[in-house]
């Protein structure tokens, strides 16, 4: 369906593409890996005819539709938000606005003479509006709203009023409806709840037509994908099967071509130190020529290209007592919501809770007043005379100073801490070299998070508290963090729709429902095991 034959492609001074191919057929399902910068965005532009490759042959078979969802929805404003999902479904919404125009015009006594031919005209439309399945659009569009986490009361309301996670919802909810032969999803899973990445899953396990994602969800990859198309140094590499398969392979592939590189590095040692100790002996002459001309021939073979990791000791917690949280008849509404009523609760020293809920249940509250940055409205919530609490939330990283560069910002936290120790914090956290000298007014969300938690585990508390920590993060910086997780040594509270970061870091889970909270001993993974469900809104 759609095919690159080695096409190159430079952006200034950085090269993208050097002569790669690939071809995306019908029914696969194919995840697009590689690290920030590598050209992931820039393929699919290229796809969508936004942007030229300077030489080879990008090809689209005649009359193929494509769905592209991206991070940029534009704005939106002056629907509601299923009229707004409506005008994405392809040639149907078009047929559908002309039937409500001709449904005003026939109504309409300005028009009374041309009502004969209004009858008509409607006639014609309503009937391709039926072959095209209209009249089950809207029940279909419902479905996929309601997928995405819309309540009901939302779908008919303005799209505008919607914050900007919600609006990429709606703009994902367009491509879902208007089932395209291929799709192109550009981070789909970005701002979608666990219930909802779920149903997602599910849907595009089902979808019929050709499918290229990117995603910094690791499950979703391994759960979608039946193939892994790797962008690394201008090429595109080709690996069967799923995301766990592809870092198998790609692990193997490395180990193969590092002992093929040493083994020739040491031949060519060899070589050349007969070449340097007979180079002037005449009785040797033939011998050195012939080394040398063969030398030359050789094929020279290149180290694995590796994503550079650096790897930082953090300093223990400091020890807290045996009680770190207490919740006592806690009570919280918010106007008519009631959140909490009644809710008691024990937070243990070396215990990870993972708190999960449906939308609306009092996941961040109960974060926010453990916290401090929210109250009950009645009861206590006690935290430790020993306990230094870190939390992190997405507004956390308005503490931040845009003016200042990555490089002053931890300078700035940090005096005492020498040059060395800081440069090997921020290039654990994925700065690297001259990338701590970017200003933080123009970091990304992603590069932010990472900022803030490098100053927060730098010198770490001992009670975590963290709502979203992997939002924007990608795969490489997510497994980064879960293993500096792994080893820290204090109590964690966390809020998470990321289910490896849950599976691997959690070995407690408190759900909230409104019957009441529900403790589980064990982690997510026997939280899944003895409920059957991975998320508390799937039944």
């Amino acid at each position: 369906m759609i095919r690159l034959d080695s096409i190159s492609l430079q952006h200034g001074q950085q090269i993208l593409f050097v002569e790669t191919s690939m071809a995306l057929h019908k029914g696969e399902k194919v995840g697009l890996v590689g690290p920030n910068g590598s050209g992931k965005s820039t393929l699919f532009r290229c796809i969508m005819k936004e942007e030229t490759p300077d030489e080879g042959q990008l090809s689209v078979d005649r009359g193929v539709t494509i769905g592209y969802f991206r991070q940029d929805v534009g704005e939106m404003a002056g629907m509601s938000v299923l009229e707004a999902t409506l005008d994405g479904a392809g040639p149907v919404a078009a047929v559908a606005r002309e039937l409500k125009q001709l449904e005003h015009a026939m109504g309409d006594p300005a028009q009374a003479d041309d009502l004969d031919s209004l009858v008509t005209r409607f006639g014609e439309v309503q009937a391709r509006f039926d072959e095209l399945g209209g009249y089950a659009l809207e029940g279909r569009t419902r479905e996929i709203l309601a997928g995405l986490g819309f309540r009901e009361s939302v779908v008919d309301g303005d799209v505008g009023a919607l914050s900007g996670g919600w609006k990429m919802r709606v703009a994902l909810a367009r491509i879902l409806l208007m089932q395209p032969e291929a799709m192109l999803l550009d981070e789909p899973t970005n701002h979608l709840d666990l219930e909802s990445l779920i149903w997602l899953e599910n849907f595009l396990k089902r979808y019929e037509g050709a499918l290229l994602m990117t995603s910094h969800d690791r499950e979703f990859l391994n759960r979608v994908c039946n193939r892994i198309l790797e962008i690394d140094g201008g090429e595109i590499t080709s690996y069967s099967g799923d995301y766990e398969y592809y870092v198998r392979q790609r692990a193997q592939a490395d180990q193969q071509q590092q002992a093929t590189f040493e083994r020739q590095q040491a031949m060519l040692k060899k070589e050349l130190a007969f070449i340097e100790r007979f180079k002037a002996r005449a009785s040797h002459a033939a011998q050195v020529q012939s080394r040398v001309k063969k030398l030359e021939k050789i094929d020279r073979v290149e180290p694995p290209r590796r994503a550079e990791k650096v790897s930082f000791d953090f300093k223990p917690a400091p020890r807290s007592g045996e009680d770190v949280v207490k919740v006592e008849h806690v009570a919280k509404a918010y106007d008519d919501l009631v959140v909490y009523k009644d809710f008691s609760f024990l937070l243990r020293r070396k215990e990870r809770w993972a708190v999960m809920g449906v939308n609306g249940a009092g996941k961040s509250t109960l974060l926010k007043m453990i916290a401090g940055m929210a109250r009950p409205d009645s009861g206590e919530v006690t935290v430790g005379a020993s306990v230094k609490l870190g939390y992190f939330a997405q507004h956390a990283m308005e503490v931040l100073v845009p003016e200042k560069t990555v490089w002053q910002t931890l300078c700035d936290a940090f005096p005492r801490s020498s040059e060395g120790t800081l440069r090997s914090l921020a290039g654990c956290f994925g700065f690297i070299k001259d990338e701590v000298d970017k200003i933080v007014r123009v970091l990304s969300g992603g590069e932010k998070a990472r900022l803030v938690m490098a100053l927060m585990l730098f010198d770490p508390p001992n009670l975590l508290v963290l709502d979203e920590p992997t939002n924007h993060l990608d795969l490489a910086t997510k497994e980064m963090l879960i293993e500096a997780l792994k080893n820290y040594e204090g109590s964690m509270l966390f809020v998470s729709h990321d289910r490896h970061f849950l599976a691997e870091l959690s070995n407690r889970v408190l759900e909230l429902t409104p019957e009441g909270p529900h403790e589980f001993g064990g982690g997510y993974t026997e939280y899944v095991a003895r409920t059957g469900r991975e998320a508390p809104g799937l039944h």
